[in-house]
């Protein structure tokens, strides 16, 4: 069997790493992959611009199966593409994709579909935005609409970071576009959770837990990230929590997707929020996380090829998914400056030497074949172990051997409060 994963960074090599150790898979082609996938087992890096090229490549070398890496390719339906031409492929099409697209769009789901979430406005003039910051409480929270890499988002504790944020986002142009609309939504005090899921448009079948770690700084303090560090299963999702989940967001999910005639085969994810008044959900998205993948994947026993088979075959009803009986703890270690301006080409040291498994994201090869960095995050280290705390203690011990100019890591990726 031959697949294709589209994209380039720590995600789309644990997804590759995975998939790679099904017998039945040939060859994994990455477009355009980085320095980990092009020494992955039964990987290679390709350069393809633009989807009419990943459907030439697909049919000229009779790939089987494509995964959608990144959100970038699903909102400009790629999947839509590839149904015309009877090709295989695992990710929503357009439709689907404005889950995750337009925030505006996903929080008008939420609401016609009774899916608990914070309650707000949507707006695409700033001179309005900004009448309506008089009269709120805060903190409030400004969502960027459309897709800015994870980092567009801000919680304003008063009017004057309000003012800001809009500016920013809304006359500035700081994430682009995708601030051209924005939605501004009510602070919900708690814990995040993540929870990645695969669909087949009839089933929806939760992954064990996550927590994401969003601020650059240690304490949860600085600027957004992409994620700087994951653990698996989340200890604040209790079963009373699942329970919740499933009733108040899951099961309202999927019957609105039916409604909306939004069907496809592939991965939904729910970030939530667990409060003292319940479980919200504060966003999807239509995609593996980054960098939740690299610590969910690592603890799921049953094989991931198969699972996506069989959301493809619409059979998910049918299937169980297994998973290790242990915790996970990913850390991303990023150049220093990450997620503002940063330096990059240092060459990276020491990742041959850890015990764990060291994912690349923000790395290529030079002239050399020497791994170096060339993006904000630059690699995961992942370990996993029958207690947190000892993943935590692996993780940590690895990155020690690891070693680049500027690195930067948080130091309390997992430590419960």
């Amino acid at each position: 069997m031959k697949i294709l994963i589209t994209g380039s960074g720590g995600r789309e090599h644990a997804i590759a790493f995975s998939l790679s150790k099904n017998e039945y898979v040939e060859k994994i082609y990455c477009a355009p992959g980085n320095a980990g996938t092009y020494y992955e087992n039964k990987c290679e890096n390709v350069k393809l611009n633009g989807i009419d090229e990943f459907v030439s490549f697909v049919k000229e070398k009779n790939i089987d199966l494509t995964i959608v890496g990144s959100e970038d390719l699903l909102v400009e339906g790629i999947v839509d593409i590839f149904q015309k031409n009877n090709l295989k492929i695992f990710g929503p099409n357009k439709k689907g994709a404005m889950l995750e697209g337009s925030k505006a769009y996903a929080k008008d789901f939420m609401k016609k579909y009774g899916i608990k979430t914070a309650l707000y406005q949507t707006f695409n003039e700033c001179n309005k935005a900004k009448e309506y910051l008089k009269n709120i409480d805060y903190p409030i929270v400004i969502k960027a609409s459309g897709l800015a890499l994870g980092k567009g988002v801000v919680i304003c504790n008063n009017i004057n970071e309000a003012n800001k944020a809009l500016e920013e986002m809304m006359i500035k142009k700081v994430f682009g576009e995708a601030g051209s609309e924005i939605v501004i939504e009510e602070f919900l005090e708690g814990y995040e959770a993540s929870i990645l899921s695969i669909t087949d448009g009839e089933t929806i079948i939760p992954f064990i837990s996550a927590k994401d770690h969003k601020k650059a700084l240690d304490n949860d303090e600085g600027l957004n990230t992409g994620g700087m560090g994951t653990i698996a299963p989340n200890p604040y999702y209790t079963k009373e929590v699942e329970d919740l989940f499933i009733k108040d967001i899951l099961n309202p999910t999927l019957q609105g997707m039916k409604k909306e005639n939004i069907s496809f085969a592939g991965i939904i994810f729910f970030g939530l929020m667990i409060t003292k008044k319940g479980v919200y959900l504060l966003e999807y998205n239509v995609r593996m996380g980054d960098p939740e993948t690299q610590s969910v994947l690592m603890l799921m026993e049953s094989d991931y090829l198969s699972l996506i088979e069989s959301a493809m075959d619409k059979k998910l009803k049918d299937i169980n998914i297994k998973w290790k009986d242990k915790h996970a703890c990913c850390v991303v270690m990023a150049s220093g400056g990450y997620p503002s301006s940063y330096n990059k080409g240092y060459k990276i040291t020491g990742i041959n030497d850890i015990n764990g498994k060291c994912f690349i994201a923000g790395a290529k090869l030079d002239e050399n074949k020497d791994i170096i960095t060339s993006g904000g995050r630059v690699l995961n280290v992942v370990n996993i172990a029958d207690s947190l705390e000892e993943a935590r203690k692996l993780t940590y011990n690895d990155i020690e051997k690891i070693d680049f100019k500027d690195k930067y890591f948080r130091k309390d990726i997992g430590l419960i409060k």
